[in-house]
């Protein structure tokens, strides 16, 4: 062993002492009853070093196997039980050391150590000292790493100067203090010595005091006299000598721009800034620096304040909307909020004058609250100058003048296609003599929206083109731009219509297609209502994609594979506006499919689903032109016949009259019940029953009905006196005989009687007789044979009677009309009766033969 000395107030070492004598150790000794021993314990290593672990065993047989983090090591065993284990470039794995163990085979003993790796100590960087006050000097460095452990603490910093011999141990790992000496010493020369259990490193610094004057920030910054467009700002600096001058910089932030000024100052610092925008709000900051010998500038102090405001100082920028509603003029008026650097404060309202230029003397005054942007006015078709103000706190803005008149100004002209860009539309238009002031671009930023969102764009006279962008604009809407000139007497007037895409984009979707016309030949597609306008590109035309089996393409069509493999035939139209199209040459009974899609400069439509049509028979339109005009002529005649159908009734099939509904009831006096509705044979009284004389079985013919003629039996009622009967016609019903409507007479024909009226076996009452005829009214019919007799219904005309009327006239009177009808009756086979007393009310009746029929 031997030593050196080491301190820092001496030079490097130069000698060595001696060495001691040497010890011999047994190492036997030291194992005790453990059966190896493992060294060193809790070494002490920088990171890169070279160490050497060993361990020795009790034993000679030595079956022991060592570990390095779990990883065995190789080692060289020096004697029988002794081994050692090299280990090279140890590198640092954590701060509580690298553990190393040893075991025996069985496992029943283990040993280890903890080998403490540090970090290698580094020379402190950017060491450096300055001074705010010229008392205390702030030496500052950076540490590099740190090498503390568990074993070790971190590197301790000592402050060393050599002209005063003076050593401080620093309390922080980057900076220290140090007090400047009372007898005002400029030379400083440090040393920074950096050490730990290991080794040492330091670093020197030699400088003036006066050169390392690093001022504190200012302070108490206001700012004084501020006005629209001025401001005056005041700070203060910390003193750091009577002999000292400071230099400040003043930066004033605001809208965008910088405004920078260097000022010396040696107390108190004064800075007037002009120049500046109303109502707007600056951020200023100033720092100082030692002016004779520049070391760093001081902390930034910062200060914010707000200028007045001002009247605005631009007139808005003013458009109109004009529509013509049942003789008035709808006028939305529209301007754009003055930017914060042209309305020099806060908008309060807008003024808005309206001055009818016809009547000069008429002018209306509007003012509307802020933040609107619009108006509307209801105005005649006289011609209007509106002028526009904004109105701060201040003041009022320039106004802004257009002129409105009942005509919208939106004359037809050609609509051109334009192509967006990446940044916008590029527009330009042909220039226009000297009378325009100014051009307008107006457009909707949603003209597919609820609202159209009218923004416009104003250049001066000289310009004709333009480049127009919004953030609104949209891949696959159609932007149209309509372009104004502005007279000198401020009157727009329509110029010219663009229309474009910022982007084209092929269609999303297919017409809605209508089959018509439909043969065995041909069908007819159409689709009228498919709108071009909201298609999202130009629609330059349509294509028609048509399958059939048979795969053939006529001409006008040209064959096409779509995206399935599939091949059909694809007829073009070239015109956007054609939305009808006609398919020919199609076979009869043919099954086809077709497809209508738009195309465009950037593709076509999808290819969707195919509608399936089948052609008909080639003679089912002759039959179906032949059938239908005869179902409507049947149809025709049935609604006639319908409409007709009582005037057919009474023509071809009269109703049988109804007795209990006959109009003979109304001339029935009843004594017993004036109030009768129904009529009863013993009410009526007959006036004659028509005699026919027919063999049995047989049916007379006409003439021999006209040689038997008929006999009519007159029944009268009792009457004292009987001047003959009046003129009657009878009316006969041909549905109760058909033989009647043979004999063709309808009046009365006069027989003579064959014997005198008193030798008649049918002499009877008329009491009687009635009586018979209610009793067997209803089944009469029934119990006549089929063809041995036939009712004649008859029904006659009541006459004016006088003179007797039990008296039959020998000579009947010619039938002639009578006024009114008097009765209705029908007399059955078998209704006679024997005779009755005098007192019949019926003078005479007419016996038939068996074989003759009466009615």
């Amino acid at each position: 062993m031997r030593s050196a000395v080491d301190d820092a107030k001496t030079p490097e070492q130069s000698f060595w002492s001696n060495w001691s004598s040497w010890e011999e150790v047994h190492v036997q000794n030291s194992l005790g009853h453990d059966p190896f021993f493992v060294f060193p314990k809790d070494k002490l290593v920088e990171e890169g070093s070279n160490v050497t672990i060993c361990y020795v065993s009790r034993s000679q047989p030595n079956n022991i196997s060592c570990y390095l983090e779990g990883v065995r090591m190789q080692g060289e065993q020096l004697e029988p039980n002794v081994s050692v284990f090299n280990l090279n470039h140890v590198a640092f794995i954590r701060e509580t050391g690298t553990n190393i163990y040893c075991k025996g085979d069985q496992g029943d003993s283990i040993k280890g150590i903890v080998l403490f790796v540090s970090k290698v100590l580094e020379e402190p960087k950017d060491f450096s000292c300055e001074t705010q006050d010229l008392t205390t000097l702030n030496c500052t460095w950076d540490p590099r790493s740190d090498t503390g452990l568990l074993k070790q603490l971190s590197q301790s910093y000592t402050l060393f100067e050599s002209f005063s011999g003076k050593k401080t141990l620093c309390k922080h790992k980057s900076w220290c203090s140090w007090e400047v000496a009372p007898e005002s010493q400029e030379m400083y020369n440090f040393t920074l010595t950096a050490e730990n259990y290991l080794r040492k490193r330091s670093v020197h610094l030699l400088f003036n005091l006066t050169h390392r004057v690093h001022p504190m920030a200012p302070f108490s910054v206001l700012f004084t006299d501020v006005s629209a467009t001025n401001a005056t700002m005041t700070w203060k600096v910390h003193t750091t000598g009577n002999y000292y001058t400071l230099l400040c910089q003043v930066e004033l932030y605001g809208e965008g721009e910088v405004i920078q000024r260097n000022v010396s100052v040696e107390v108190d610092g004064k800075q007037l800034f002009g120049g500046l925008k109303p109502d707007t709000e600056y951020r200023a900051q100033v720092r100082c620096a030692n002016a004779n010998h520049f070391w760093k500038w001081s902390e930034w102090t910062r200060q914010n304040f707000t200028t007045a405001e001002a009247a605005p100082s631009e007139a808005p920028d003013v458009w109109r909307n004009v529509k013509s509603v049942q003789g008035h003029s709808v006028v939305t008026l529209f301007w754009k909020p003055l930017s914060k650097l042209q309305a020099n404060g806060k908008i309060l309202f807008y003024n808005i004058v309206i001055e009818n230029l016809d009547r000069s003397s008429i002018s209306k005054l509007l003012s509307i609250p802020a933040p609107a942007n619009g108006t509307e006015l209801n105005l005649d078709q006289c011609l209007y100058q509106i002028h526009v103000t904004a109105n701060n706190s201040v003041g009022t803005s320039p106004a802004s003048v257009i002129i409105v008149s009942g005509d919208p100004g939106n004359k037809e002209v050609e609509e051109e296609r334009v192509k967006g860009m990446e940044d916008g539309f590029s527009l330009s238009w042909k220039p226009q003599p000297g009378n325009v002031t100014g051009y307008i671009v107006e457009w909707c930023d949603h003209p597919r929206g609820p609202l159209c969102d009218l923004q416009w764009k104003s250049v001066g006279p000289t310009t004709t083109s333009t480049v127009v962008s919004s953030d609104a604009f949209r891949p696959g809407v159609q932007y149209n731009f309509r372009i104004y000139g502005i007279s000198t007497e401020r009157v727009p007037y329509l110029l010219e219509k663009k229309t474009g895409y910022s982007q084209e984009l092929a269609p999303s979707d297919n017409p809605q297609v209508v089959m018509s016309n439909l043969t065995s030949r041909s069908f007819t597609l159409s689709w009228k209502d498919y709108s071009i306008e909201s298609q999202p590109s130009f629609i330059q035309g349509y294509h028609v994609y048509l399958k059939s089996k048979a795969g053939q393409c006529h001409s006008g069509s040209e064959k096409a594979v779509l995206s399935d493999d599939a091949v059909c035939c694809k007829y073009r139209i070239d015109n956007p506006k054609q939305k009808t199209f006609v398919v020919e040459n199609l076979q009869p009974e043919s099954f086809y499919e077709f497809l209508v899609t738009p195309y465009t400069s950037v593709g076509e439509g999808p290819h969707g689903a195919f509608t399936k049509v089948t052609t008909p028979d080639e003679y089912s339109p002759i039959l179906i032109r032949i059938i239908l005009p005869m179902v409507f002529c049947i149809l025709l005649i049935m609604i006639i016949c319908y409409l007709k159908s009582q005037w057919m009734k009474e023509k071809c099939y009269p109703d049988i009259p109804d007795p209990y509904k006959s109009s003979v009831l109304s001339l029935i006096k009843s004594k017993e019940n004036p109030r009768l509705t129904i009529m009863s044979i013993k009410d009526c009284v007959p006036d004659s029953i028509e005699v026919l004389n027919k063999q049995e079985g047989t049916r007379k013919s006409l003439t021999e009905t006209e040689s038997s003629k008929a006999t009519y039996l007159y029944l009268l009622p009792t009457e004292k006196s009987y001047s003959g009967p009046g003129p009657c016609i009878c009316f006969e019903n041909f549905t109760y005989n058909q033989a009647a409507s043979d004999s063709a007479s309808c009046g009365h024909v006069p027989v003579a009687p064959v014997a005198p009226l008193s030798q008649l076996g049918l002499l009877t009452s008329p009491e009687n007789l009635l009586k018979a005829l209610e009793k067997n009214y209803m089944n009469s019919l029934g119990e006549i044979p089929a063809g041995e007799t036939n009712l004649n219904y008859v029904s006659q005309l009541a006459s004016a009677m006088s003179g007797d009327k039990f008296i039959l006239p020998t000579n009947p009177p010619e039938p002639a009309l009578c006024s009114e009808y008097k009765m209705q009756m029908a007399i059955p086979l078998g209704l006679a009766s024997p005779p009755s007393s005098g007192s019949s009310s019926l003078s005479s009746v007419t016996l038939l033969d068996e074989g003759e029929h009466y009615h």
